[in-house]
């Protein structure tokens, strides 16, 4: 298998990334025959799939713009992926010139990119860690640089809660990155459930198996389920609703029922 030069050195391309197999559903070009086949697969089960992509994409956009009129113009995305058009760091420095970003993911390709992309930009980075291991990304030096904890933060979990099984604790996670953040911060959450699919919930089923096969288990969370995670949280309105509903730019198009696979929400830490 030819190796392209964006490709980190150490890394097994045979294996299918989540990170690459998202950026396949978005139009990207960071992804190999392996990251495709596995998302061709899943999307066997579930067609619309892109679309949940990218209407999750458009949620993140319109949460991050919401942060910034809110005078919220630090962000810490986990879980952030490769990025591709209108990523966090470009919707936020256009919305405001001193937004500062940092970017934290645990897939060595979503790094490497991050970091050819971000090279230059004084007021982006991107570090290496997990979201299970909260001490290891709120103790790094990039998030030491450029994030002042003691003003309000916008920590993003967009699509990225529903791959970390209940056993590695992701509320405790998120409690533990929160207790860290100021008064006036944002928890922005996007993840996945079946309510909404417009399909029966065996045939979603074979989609979540697809990752499992690939060792990244899809966990499918209840409404109730997400709600939890913004324990402590006051819900911006209208709380916690399907992908299009939060505070949509225009009438929301009903025709695309694929864009209702997921729940979305921002909490306000008091």
């Amino acid at each position: 298998m030819e190796r392209p030069a964006w490709a980190p050195p150490g890394i097994d391309i045979s294996v299918p990334s989540v990170s690459r197999m998202y950026d396949f559903y978005l139009g990207g070009s960071h992804n190999f025959e392996v990251d495709r086949e596995a998302a061709r697969k899943a999307m066997e089960f579930v067609p619309g799939l892109p679309k949940v992509m990218q209407a999750n994409r458009a949620f993140m956009r319109r949460a991050v713009r919401f942060a910034v009129q809110q005078g919220v113009t630090q962000f810490l995305d986990i879980g952030s992926g490769i990025p591709t058009f209108g990523n966090v760091h470009e919707v936020a420095q256009a919305a405001s010139p001193d937004a500062r970003v940092v970017y934290v993911d645990h897939d060595p390709v979503a790094v490497a990119h991050s970091e050819a992309v971000l090279a230059g930009d004084d007021r982006s980075a991107v570090v290496a860690a997990d979201l299970r291991k909260p001490r290891e990304i709120l103790n790094s030096p990039e998030v030491g640089r450029l994030l002042d904890l003691d003003r309000p933060v916008a920590l993003l979990l967009v699509s990225v809660l529903h791959f970390v099984e209940d056993a590695d604790e992701p509320q405790q996670a998120v409690a533990e990155l929160g207790e860290a953040l100021a008064p006036g911060s944002l928890l922005i959450i996007c993840h996945a459930g079946y309510e909404g699919i417009p399909l029966p919930q065996e045939r979603v089923g074979g989609a979540v198996g697809v990752y499992r096969d690939i060792r990244n288990p899809l966990v499918m969370r209840t409404r109730e389920e997400v709600q939890r995670f913004f324990d402590g949280y006051e819900m911006v309105e209208p709380g916690l609703v399907f992908m299009p509903d939060w505070r949509p730019d225009g009438p929301v198009d009903q025709e695309d029922p694929y864009a209702f696979s997921g729940f979305a929400g921002v909490g306000r830490k008091a």
